[in-house]
């Protein structure tokens, strides 16, 4: 079952007409959640994201779009699929709804659907024997931008990266901005550790406002034994660092074992997890 503005549908009769403007334009924002046992991670934050997004687009943002509303339809959907008492990835999509061109018709018709699927782990955790490998996607670049950096439907060079990715064996790929500064991996948001110094690109570079970025970078700040920043990350220091990792609210954190010749630990990531999960238990 699907939530489609507020209504419980299956599948076949949810479809979206050939005049959505999300399906038309990409003219649709959405958000990827963890939800554990009715429990949404980080979940003011990527509600703040999303009106920021909205205002940033200039979607009129519906009166009813509150954080309690849109909580309430999330476990709505879940517990229609039986997953309000389970490990579940959610996906709430926000679009414009129909009419107009590239210039809308209105925009007062602002609709959302929610969808929802089983996932496996409760908690973050990260496997020392698996093996994540990834090398530069240089076929096409991000611009430099917070534009760049909204969660929207726009998402090409994820696709093409990522079948590049898996026709070359690789697990990832990382992205570059037109200042050919790498910005993040296909699919979450990239760290560099180097001694007791984290890096990670600046938003303004064009890298994604993700949700579990922000939670790693309030971590690091209150660890007195590193110090870290956001600054823009040249290809030629991925080879000198002691550890990579990518960041997402579904993963949490993925460490790079390879790039290219250069093998990595993962000390400082496993470290960062169990801060995360620590983290989760307490709120």
């Amino acid at each position: 079952m699907v939530n489609f503005n507020g209504s419980l549908l299956s599948i076949a009769d949810s479809k979206l007409t050939v005049n959505n403007r999300g399906y038309k334009y990409g003219d649709a924002l959405f958000e990827t959640l963890k939800v554990v046992n009715g429990k949404i991670f980080f979940w003011e934050d990527h509600y703040f994201r999303l009106m920021a997004s909205m205002r940033i687009l200039r979607m009129d943002i519906p009166m009813n779009f509150t954080m309690e509303f849109l909580e309430a339809e999330i476990l709505k959907t879940l517990e229609a699929n039986n997953l309000l008492q389970a490990s579940a990835r959610v996906r709430l999509n926000v679009d414009r709804g129909e009419g107009g061109k590239y210039t809308p018709a209105s925009n007062a018709k602002v609709g959302y659907n929610i969808s929802v699927e089983a996932h496996d782990n409760l908690f973050y955790t990260i496997d020392p024997q698996t093996s994540y490998i990834v090398d530069l996607y240089k076929d096409y670049f991000v611009a430099p931008g917070l534009l760049s950096g909204l969660k929207s439907n726009n998402k090409a060079i994820q696709v093409i990266g990522s079948i590049y990715a898996k026709e070359n064996d690789f697990d990832n790929c990382l992205v570059l901005n037109t200042n050919k500064s790498v910005i993040e991996a296909l699919n979450g948001n990239l760290f560099l550790v180097k001694g007791t110094h984290i890096k990670t690109p600046p938003l303004e570079d064009g890298c994604l406002k993700g949700i579990m970025r922000k939670q790693i970078l309030e971590l690091l700040s209150k660890d007195l034994n590193v110090t870290a920043e956001e600054a823009s990350i040249s290809p030629f220091e991925l080879q000198k660092a002691d550890e990579l990792f990518v960041t997402n609210v579904i993963k949490g954190i993925m460490p790079i074992t390879k790039y290219r010749k250069k093998e990595f630990k993962n000390d400082f990531a496993q470290s960062l997890i169990t801060k995360l999960n620590a983290k989760l238990r307490l709120v």
